[in-house]
């Protein structure tokens, strides 16, 4: 277990220098650049958004994970919310769930009326080639979790005291609607996968290999990000004098130490 978790940790080592790279690339050339990341409750969205983007300049990208529309964002046109957390020039943004609400979360729980949902359904083809006819790349990514492993994740959750927010009302509830959330994924992806926005299944049964993939299949598909971008090596001169020790002023209050060794 311990060798298969160090090699785990040795691609993701060297991904996370070629994802420094990609960032260092969307800010020289001004690309910008959306990855929507969708799947089941406790299929590993989190996680994954996590090892992308813990090494990066946290000033360069932004997750967009939005909780349910107040009553002002409910009468709005229903993508609204989501465009101003589109990227600027040399942004990446990594949507925690997305406008696809509506295709599967919304009509499994009756969040949203029939019409609604044909309307988004017959719109989200037309909105994402305004978004990549105006420049911006849009990469999804359906993270694939069988009813087994899903479950063993819940329990996991239940378990754990630093998990169980997790949970929510909608989470539980999804437990019973698996072959529902299917069907919906299902028809989702047949009628929104277009050449200017396909979409990419991952499986992740198994999360650091769904990891590992992910990534790479991430970087692969934007090979320009890697050809010609360097992370130049640092020398550091001589300080030119005896280390110091720091000097705070009086006036400051010292955190005690309760740090327990």
């Amino acid at each position: 277990m311990g060798k298969k978790r160090s090699r785990y940790q040795e691609q993701l080592d060297e991904l996370q220098i070629d994802l420094i790279k990609l960032q260092r690339w969307l800010h020289q050339t001004g690309k910008r650049l959306v990855v929507i990341l969708e799947g089941r409750d406790a299929a590993g969205k989190g996680g994954v958004i996590k090892r992308i983007t813990e090494k990066m300049d946290t000033r360069s990208y932004h997750i967009a994970a939005l909780p349910k529309p107040n009553d002002r964002e409910s009468k709005q046109w229903y993508f609204q919310r989501y465009v101003s957390h589109l990227p600027a020039a040399g942004e990446l943004v990594l949507f925690d769930r997305s406008w696809y609400n509506r295709a599967v979360v919304e009509p499994a729980n009756h969040f949203c009326t029939d019409e609604e949902y044909r309307r988004f359904m017959e719109a989200v083809p037309a909105f994402e080639k305004l978004l990549t006819d105006d420049g911006i790349i849009l990469i999804k990514y359906w993270l694939a979790v069988d009813q087994r492993e899903e479950e063993k994740r819940f329990e996991a959750r239940a378990a754990d005291p630093l998990k169980r927010w997790k949970l929510s009302p909608v989470d539980l509830a999804s437990r019973s609607k698996f072959k529902d959330i299917g069907t919906l994924r299902n028809t989702m992806i047949e009628r929104t996968h277009t050449p200017h926005a396909p979409w990419f299944v991952v499986d992740f049964n198994n999360k650091e290999r769904g990891r590992i993939n992910l990534i790479r299949h991430l970087l692969n598909e934007l090979p320009d990000a890697l050809k010609n971008v360097d992370i130049p090596e640092i020398t550091l001169p001589p300080l030119g004098h005896r280390t110091a020790k720091e000097k705070i002023t009086e006036m400051a209050i010292w955190v005690p130490d309760t740090f327990d060794s």
